[in-house]
């Protein structure tokens, strides 16, 4: 795979990386969708993706400057992770096959529920009770949606959100659950869309945006108190609901 190496695609290629590497630092992850639909102006999104999958690696890392195991919630992560794991598994086994499009359509659906009955209740932060059942469940459902789909936080945002976690401890959880699945996902996204010639040179150029993208996110999300920090969170969810609406329907019209 490879592509014209154009002024415009460096600069709304490196505006992409920039934007997600901001929301890894202000909001712990989950968020990548945002940035994404950016890098298809330029591109397509299989390239798209063969490109972002060592990158967010590279985010990830670096985002643990930050988000250290004194900011996990550990309990969750043990209930979630092997969900992920498994969840990784089959959507990429799935990927072939599936349809994207239905896929983006029912997980746009669920979001705009989720978020519009914390809006129903007027943004109250409502703490709720563990799960494990809802734990794996939220796993599996985000391991399946980012390998197929790039929508891997509305789940874990649904299984995360109502237990009322600190903004620290929520954004530091979220870090390193995507940790552990970008880096699993690294290795089918890199067979399924492997970079080459132009694709790797303009990787290289966006690993300079992520010290500075995950550092501005990080200094933001200090100065958010626990409310901010939450609507944030819903905000972003129903960007990322529209978006996957937008995806469903547009690719069912052409």
């Amino acid at each position: 795979m490879d592509l014209e190496l154009t002024t415009t695609t460096i600069l709304v290629t490196f505006a992409g990386v920039f934007l997600i590497c901001f929301m890894k630092g202000a909001f712990g992850g989950g968020f990548s969708i945002v940035g994404i639909p950016l890098l298809s102006l330029v591109m397509d999104p299989l390239t798209a993706g063969g490109l972002l999958a060592p990158l967010f690696i590279a985010m990830d890392l670096f985002g643990l400057r930050y988000w250290k195991p004194s900011t996990w919630s550990k309990p969750d992560l043990m209930l979630l992770l092997p969900g992920l794991i498994f969840g990784i598994g089959v959507g990429y086994l799935l990927f072939r096959v599936i349809d994207h499009r239905a896929v983006a359509l029912v997980m746009a659906a669920i979001t705009l529920i989720f978020v519009g009955l914390w809006f129903k209740t007027g943004g109250e932060i409502r703490v709720g009770q563990r799960s494990s059942l809802k734990a794996v469940s939220a796993g599996v459902t985000s391991g399946i949606t980012t390998m197929v789909a790039h929508s891997g936080g509305p789940p874990l945002a649904m299984y995360l959100l109502p237990l009322g976690l600190s903004k620290k401890t929520y954004a530091g959880t979220t870090s390193m659950f995507f940790t552990v699945g970008n880096l699993l996902k690294a290795v089918p996204w890199l067979l399924l869309a492997r970079p080459t010639g132009n694709v790797l040179s303009l990787m290289v150029i966006c690993l300079l945006a992520v010290p500075s993208g995950v550092w501005l996110g990080w200094r933001l999300h200090t100065k958010l108190d626990q409310r901010q920090m939450y609507l944030g969170c819903y905000c972003l969810l129903v960007v990322t609901a529209v978006k996957l609406l937008w995806d469903g329907i547009s690719g069912y019209i052409v």
